[in-house]
């Protein structure tokens, strides 16, 4: 359960920001570091590597191979595929069809797979292991989607509350313009849909590497915040990891 979360994002000069929330569920279930959860993310979302070029790569498929066996190796096929159909499609086809394909993978608690209270695995591990947490699928359908072309300012990672499980969750937001009704990649509920067709989300705030805004319960990004500086280091490790395709 995340509670008296701080937030940090980088701005657009590569600087972290950094605001604080208080979770809705203060005070029930175990207590997370948002900043570290935030500050990885951000780090990839800095990272050229996967959003300038392609996600799956040779070198990638050998190191699924190596590190988690042929059948990773062709999940990583699947995907490098898929990729390449989708790349002249519509947008709202590459939206759909990336979040169907990483829905089929299974729902892993960090503790069970990673032997850790809080892990955001790389897309590497994500892909490796068929599984992972809210988290880990939000961080690949974004990088996905980042490949094949969706600009930085139309994808927001979304802080939520799932009001049906009652435990903080992540979704991936899209947003045509700043003022619209976003569309909604959710590993619990699998369609993409509206925002405000979707049933089982509270949200709270959304972020991307620029900006981080409060919900708005109608429609469009919210309320910007203001941010301060501050220096991190914490996604170091995550960083190299991802530059240099590691899990």
């Amino acid at each position: 359960m995340l509670t008296n979360a701080r937030f940090s994002t980088p701005s657009m000069n590569n600087r972290l920001s950094t605001v604080q929330f208080q979770h809705p569920d203060q005070g029930r279930g175990k207590q997370r570091t948002m900043a570290q959860r935030v500050l990885l993310v951000s780090s990839l979302i800095l990272i050229p590597l996967f959003t300038c070029s392609a996600l799956v790569d040779n070198s990638m498929l050998t190191d699924l191979k190596s590190k988690y066996g042929k059948r990773a190796q062709k999940r990583g096929v699947e995907l490098q595929k898929l990729l390449a159909e989708l790349k002249n499609a519509d947008t709202k086809t590459k939206l759909k069809k990336v979040n169907d394909h990483f829905n089929k993978f299974t729902y892993r608690s960090d503790k069970e797979f990673w032997g850790e209270k809080d892990y955001w695995a790389t897309p590497i591990e994500f892909i490796g292991r068929a599984g992972g947490d809210c988290e880990d699928y939000v961080i690949s359908k974004y990088f996905a989607l980042r490949s094949l072309g969706i600009p930085d300012k139309k994808l927001f990672l979304t802080y939520a509350k799932a009001t049906k499980q009652k435990i903080p969750h992540m979704v991936l937001n899209y947003f045509e313009t700043p003022k619209s009704m976003p569309l909604v990649l959710d590993n619990y509920d699998k369609r993409l849909l509206p925002a405000n067709k979707t049933v089982n989300l509270k949200p709270i705030y959304s972020f991307n590497a620029d900006s981080l805004f409060l919900a708005n319960p109608s429609a469009g990004l919210g309320k910007s915040l203001p941010t301060d500086k501050i220096k991190n280091s914490k996604w170091d490790k995550l960083l190299s990891d991802v530059r240099s395709k590691k899990s």
